[in-house]
């Protein structure tokens, strides 16, 4: 079983292979060219280094947003293209959910962020819990994508009094907010750990895949948040 993961809800563009074992590998460029221009190389690429084809892909894994609207469009034509020549399903995964993924060694709240500017932030809450013995960790999603301003979102997150990871550049931006509302239960990740990578999205869509969750491409639609 293999999963192809998409990334190009953000500057980054990534594509990543995942099987039962973990990952196959991964190609990620944040040196800002456009979408367009990136992802199909570096497909190829990955293919060829890898020595995998298409036909060996079982589902493809999209980050679903919220992110850039020309990077969502470009990210979902491709893996809707590559689903329909293929007949696979796609798995719609949301971005900041992608990005939590990156925690999955850790018990806890992990509040993934991006930058909205205008004083805002894309947000979302998970928590991470023991699979049990033999198990992987579960992903619990507690608060969805949504946009808040930096203050809103640190007032929630105080009012759960907890020990909570912060990631992205929503977490860097706005990090004294984060230091005067929640103190030291702020743990304000490194920037590294907050690119939104297709790695995470290819695990993230195996899981799902693994747990009989099925999408076909005419189901799947970018994940769009207005501003507050």
């Amino acid at each position: 079983m293999l999963i192809l993961g998409i990334e190009s809800a953000t500057p980054v563009a990534s594509v990543a292979l995942a099987d039962e074992r973990g990952l196959v590998g991964e190609i990620t460029l944040n040196i800002g060219l456009t979408h367009s221009e990136q992802l199909l190389p570096m497909l190829d690429q990955l293919l060829q280094q890898t020595r995998c084809g298409l036909e060996d892909v079982a589902a493809i894994g999209i980050s679903s947003g919220p992110g850039s609207f020309t990077g969502l469009r470009i990210g979902m034509a491709t893996a809707k293209g590559l689903a329909q020549s293929r007949g696979i399903p796609v798995l719609g995964i949301p971005t900041l959910e992608a990005m939590a993924w990156q925690q999955s060694g850790t018990a806890g709240l992990v509040s993934a962020m991006q930058n909205a500017r205008r004083n805002q932030i894309y947000g979302a809450l998970y928590r991470w819990k023991d699979g049990g013995e033999g198990l992987y960790p579960v992903l619990e999603a507690m608060i969805p994508a949504e946009a808040a301003s930096p203050e809103d979102w640190a007032r929630r997150l105080d009012r759960l009094n907890e020990p909570v990871a912060l990631m992205g550049d929503g977490a860097i931006v706005y990090e004294a907010t984060w230091r005067q509302h929640l103190g030291n239960r702020a743990q304000i990740l490194p920037p590294y750990l907050g690119i939104a990578r297709g790695s995470f999205v290819a695990l993230a869509a195996r899981a799902r895949f693994q747990a009989g969750q099925r999408q076909d491409f005419y189901q799947i639609k970018p994940l769009y948040i207005r501003g507050i």
